[in-house]
């Protein structure tokens, strides 16, 4: 069933996990995603980015979705991730989506606020949640890139809530987009996490870039034929500690990518006169599956949460 954010998050702080945010931009990413959360009991989070819903097709997306799981017992929340402008979020409540991000960070302070405040308005009016940005994440995922890192200000994110009103706030302590997260150690500002958490406890804050980009599925794919090098991810420990501290929504985007392709990858060089697309898709569909569900069980104590 589809659910807006409000009540999982505050579960989820008050049992110290968090809920996966999975990208999709196909049938067989979203049928992993969501068989993985049903087989383990868990809430889960479907997102599609503004460009993902471009490539869909509004009707397509609509359909799919709501079919997906119209007689799931889990709930799950369908949202928006790096909506840009009022009418992103617009667009995606009248599909049916039951949260929306508004990313106004790169927006001087004031007019982020503004623009969030406005999303946030509309979208309450129709039992929408919102979830908005403060401080900037560097890297590229999709039509979001940015070379720079701006940590969130956490007297600033105070100031920020309690102007727009928007349900969550996704906070930049480390993490970036794509896959190439970290030159040298990776490290993340949980002093800054747990400075956010004392002064706005019990509020939930969501991680972007949060993409481990696991060795096993880069060494997968570039066996058959890719040239993933030197990529690397948040340590899946930090990721961890950072679900005990009021982060409730995790997203993973780049890892789902790189286990997809690496099934394909496989499939079709091991079964070369084979051009039933069903096939090769499963298979990129099984290492979706593996992923998510170490996710819910091994990162994001998920599971059994539903």
């Amino acid at each position: 069933m589809l659910v807006n954010s409000k009540d999982l998050y505050l579960d989820a702080i008050n049992n110290k996990y968090a809920i996966g945010a999975f990208n999709f931009v196909n049938m067989e990413v979203l049928q992993g995603i969501l068989e993985s959360a049903v087989e383990l009991n868990s809430p889960v989070i479907i997102q599609c980015s503004t460009s993902a819903i471009k490539y869909m097709g509004n009707d397509f997306l609509k359909g799919m979705v709501e079919n997906s799981v119209k007689n799931l017992k889990i709930p799950v929340i369908w949202n928006l991730d790096h909506g840009k402008t009022f009418e992103d979020c617009v667009n995606a409540i009248n599909l049916g989506f039951t949260n929306v991000m508004i990313d106004a960070s790169s927006l001087p302070y004031d007019e982020n606020v503004e623009l969030t405040r406005k999303v946030v308005e509309y979208a309450h009016k129709h039992n929408v949640t919102v979830e908005a940005e403060l401080g900037v994440l560097a890297g590229v995922e999709d039509d979001v890139k940015s070379d720079v890192h701006l940590y969130t200000d956490p007297k600033q994110a105070v100031d920020f809530i309690k102007k727009t009103g928007c349900d969550s706030l996704a906070i930049a302590i480390g993490t970036s987009h794509g896959i190439y997260k970290f030159k040298g150690e990776a490290k993340l500002r949980i002093d800054i996490l747990e400075e956010l958490s004392k002064m706005l406890p019990n509020y939930p804050f969501v991680l972007h870039g949060a993409s481990s980009i696991p060795k096993k599925y880069v060494d997968l794919a570039n066996k058959y034929g890719a040239s993933i090098q030197n990529a690397k991810g948040v340590p899946e420990e930090m990721l961890k500690i950072a679900c005990e501290k009021n982060v409730c929504k995790v997203n993973v985007d780049s890892d789902l990518r790189i286990g997809f392709t690496a099934g394909i990858r496989e499939y079709l060089s091991n079964n070369l006169s084979d051009v039933d697309m069903r096939n090769y898709l499963n298979n990129g569909k099984k290492y979706v599956k593996e992923l998510v569900k170490f996710k819910i069980e091994n990162v994001f104590n998920s599971k059994n949460k539903a």
